[in-house]
This record gives structure tokens, sequence and C-alpha cells, in this order.
């Protein structure tokens, strides 16, 4: 049975729960009425209203029992392997030791590697499932027909940094963070980053830039953002899963693969600075700015102030949306929903059918939700579920229909 992983330990600040697991052989949950992160007092009981509608909609709205694992089930081994984003990565594997314990004849692998590695795998057919935080391309869908993304639950990216004798949360905004990228802000003691932060005196050392040295939807989420807030990003190394960094040319930037390979680079450079997937930077204790957002808010990135950037959602019809940059005044900028993608069909049938019930199961069950919200991620808006859930139950085994 797959191990948690390190990074999803119980030192998550409860001021960010706004879920908590029940004891039991069987991992439950239930809601918590007093679990507030506030951002700014104007938007704060409007935001936990928001957030606690949202997720009791999601775990009691759309819940299928028929797709509940049988209890019949024969014990023994059903591995699904899976490879993919590290941006979930902390998710997936606590979701794979829980549903290890709903359903015990299931046995998730999931490897992580990146969102270019997963969509690789799941095109090459190494694994059962895949996960990325990346819309597949046009050319994916040709090269493999077929596949299709699901939508699981949204999280947010933070702008982490280790200078030292800076021991507090320093503030940002769009125009500071494209300059530090576009290599154009040198400087830790920048006039820009000191009129943001009058109260920190900052040393006179030089930004070191910290990016995904792999193919990976964190990338893409950060590099969408930045094209949606600088024409001169969008102009030039523009967005995707691996784009050329300026500051690599300017002898400034260095890469790390996966988000644990840019949370340990943060730490073990002064001066560093880097983009992180929000539960790393939290359970790595690594420091992150605040950020000002598109309404001009000063936000910190939170459970709330994702499901605000959530707000008005559009999905294509392949089950993607974009959320970088929304324009709530409770909204983290740089935020981004994670995908499974999956095969419309398979040859496997007890693979196929175990693949449906997991979805089912990580989309509607209350301590799949519970354990999501105690990472730091936000659940899917409720109209969104069922159609996720509808396309899962379309997967066909042999050109049959599974459930």
């Amino acid at each position: 049975m797959n191990k948690k992983l390190t990074i999803v330990g119980s030192a998550v600040m409860a001021a960010a729960m706004l879920l908590s697991a029940c004891g039991g052989a069987t991992p439950t949950a239930q809601v918590v009425e007093k679990t507030v992160i506030v951002t700014s007092a104007p938007v704060e009981k409007t935001v936990e209203k928001t957030v606690k509608e949202t997720v009791v909609a999601v775990v009691t709205a759309t819940a299928d029992p028929s797709m509940a694992p049988k209890a019949t089930d024969p014990a023994g081994s059903v591995p699904l392997n899976s490879s993919g984003a590290t941006f979930p990565q902390p998710l997936y594997e606590d979701w794979a030791f829980a549903y290890n314990q709903v359903d015990p004849s299931v046995v998730i692998n999931y490897g992580g590697g990146g969102s270019g590695q997963g969509i690789k795998d799941i095109k090459a057919g190494n694994v059962d499932f895949a996960g990325s935080d990346a819309a597949l391309s046009d050319q994916d869908y040709k090269d493999k027909p077929g596949l299709q993304m699901l939508p699981t639950v949204a999280g947010a990216e933070v702008i982490a940094y280790n200078i030292k004798g800076i021991t507090t949360s320093i503030t940002l905004n769009s125009d500071i963070v494209a300059a530090i990228y576009l290599g154009k802000i040198e400087k830790w003691s920048d006039p820009a980053i000191a009129a943001l932060n009058p109260d920190v005196k900052f040393p006179d050392t030089a930004i070191n830039v910290v990016h995904r040295s792999d193919g990976s939807g964190t990338t893409f989420i950060f590099t969408n953002f930045l094209s949606a807030v600088s024409a001169d990003w969008k102009a030039g190394p523009g967005a995707g899963t691996a784009v050329d960094w300026p500051v690599d040319k300017l002898k400034r930037g260095q890469g790390g693969k996966g988000n644990q390979g840019v949370a340990a680079a943060i730490q073990n450079t002064d001066g560093a600075v880097g983009y992180l997937e929000l539960a790393y930077a939290k359970n790595n204790s690594i420091l992150f700015a605040k950020q000002i957002n598109a309404a001009g808010k000063t936000v910190v990135a939170s459970i709330p102030s994702t499901v605000a950037a959530i707000k008005g959602a559009v999905f294509t019809d392949k089950l993607t949306s974009l959320i970088v940059n929304a324009k709530d005044e409770a909204a983290w900028p740089i935020a981004g929903f994670t995908y499974l993608i999956v095969n419309k069909d398979y040859t496997d049938c007890k693979k196929a059918e175990k693949i449906i019930n997991f979805v089912n199961w990580a989309l509607t069950d209350k301590g799949a939700a519970a354990r999501a919200a105690k990472l730091l991620y936000a659940p899917l808006p409720a109209d969104v579920v069922p159609t996720a859930l509808n396309a899962a139950k379309a997967i066909t085994c042999n050109g049959k229909p599974v459930m």
C-alpha cells in the first residue's frame, strides 16, 4: 500500500482548515463551522460563507450511491498506476492512502514527474491515468485520440523566497513579479520592492530566480499569469509547460525538478525566489509573499482566496478553465485547476471500473473533501462536479459501458 508523502504531514496550520477528518477505520469528515481564513475585513464573512457553501454543495448534492465501491470486492491488488503533476501530488498521494481503506482492492501508485511526464505517459499507454495542471493541446488529442480531462480541485501558487535577515511576509505585485522573471529587477533592494514594503529593510542581495526545469503544469499556470499581467512576457517567453527563461540567459536563474526541486533550491539559496504550490511552501516552512491582485487588494494565498478566484470560472467543452488574475476583490491571482487525464475507453474492465469509482469518491466524498481542504486545495464549483462525474461515468471498456 502506498505511504503518504512526507510533505503531507499534520503540520498544516489549523487556521487554514475548512474541514477536518474524523476518526475511524474508514476516512470520514464533517464540516467545521468555526474555521475562517481572513484576507481582508470587508470580505471575510462573504468569503467564509462562500467556501462553506461550496464544500457542502459539492460533497452532499452530487454523490451517486450506485457508484460506491462494492463491499463484495475481493481482497487483492488492482494496481492503478499514474504519473504527472507535482502541483496536486500531496493530495493525490493522500487520496491514494485513504482510498485504499475505502476499497482495499485498489492500490494507486502516483509517480509525480511533472505534468509533461504525465501527458507523455498516458499518451504512450504507460499509465492508467495521469495528472496535469496544463490543458492537453490539440496535438496531444491528435497523437492520442480518446483522452478525457477531469478537473479535481483548484490550488494556489505562491511566490516563495529566502532572503537572509528577512523573517516576515513581504508584499509583491504583478509588475514586480513579471519584472523579476524578465530579469529587469536584479536585487532585493530595488526601489519598486522597497516602496511596497516600507517597514522591511532589504539587503543589497542579488535575486536568484528559480523555475521548473521539467515540463510542468505549475509552470503552465504561472506563465499564463505572467502573460495575463505583462505584455512583455506575453510577447516574449509566453505561456506553456516549458519556456525559455530570460533570467537563464542573464546567468541569474536556476531550475528545479518538480515542486520539490524548486522548494529545495529556494531553501538552499540566499536571495532565491520561485513559484511553488501553496502546500509545498507551507509544509516546508518557506516564506511566501502576499500579492496585490487585479482588484488592487492585498491578499494572502488560502482556500478562501482560491475559491474567490474560482468564481465565474468558465470551462471549455474539454472541461478545462484558466482562473489566473481573477477580478474578484478577494481572489488569489496565481491559481489554477488541476486535472486527471483518463482514457475514454479501456481494455481492462476491472481497472476502468475502479478508476470511475475513485473519481466519484474524490469528487463527492466528505472525507476526500476534508483531506483536500487540509492540504489547502479548494473544491470544484458545485455546478461543475456533475459534468466531471458524467464524463467519468461515460468511460467504456472495449467499447461497452462500464457502470
